[in-house]
């Protein structure tokens, strides 16, 4: 087993497109960390929630022509994984306990979902 979190916090799917940078990335983890989307309106950093971080290309799949995805919009390789890995050390360096999936591997992702409750995220550059 590559990540796995030993008690309850986030899985955070991340997907990185063509026009993300480092400065977004920075952005996106502080909003991770300190968003009040806990029990009581608190967040990840307030309670010190562990978070689960996997790398997620089919996050900007276009379903909108055809039968099959496009993936056009995912970055590749060599933008998106130093991307993720700066996201992890921005979440880091705040504090966040992190643990990571391997990054293009084809991996069995488990998840107990509380709620349901599912966000997407977005920061602007």
């Amino acid at each position: 087993m590559i990540g796995s979190l030993d008690r309850p916090g986030l899985m955070v799917l991340v997907g990185v497109t063509h026009t993300d940078s480092p400065t977004l990335a920075e952005k996106l983890a502080d909003k991770v960390w300190t968003l009040r989307i806990l029990e009581g309106e608190l967040s990840a950093a307030d309670v010190d929630a562990p978070l689960l971080v996997v790398s997620q290309f089919t996050l900007y799949a276009d379903t909108r022509k055809g039968r099959r995805p496009s993936w056009s919009a995912a970055a590749p390789r060599p933008l998106s994984e130093p991307l993720v890995e700066a996201f992890v050390a921005a979440l880091r360096a705040r504090g966040a306990t992190v643990a990571t999936g391997e990054f293009g591997a084809d991996m069995q992702v488990t998840l107990v979902n509380d709620g349901p409750v599912t966000l997407i995220l977005d920061v602007d550059a």
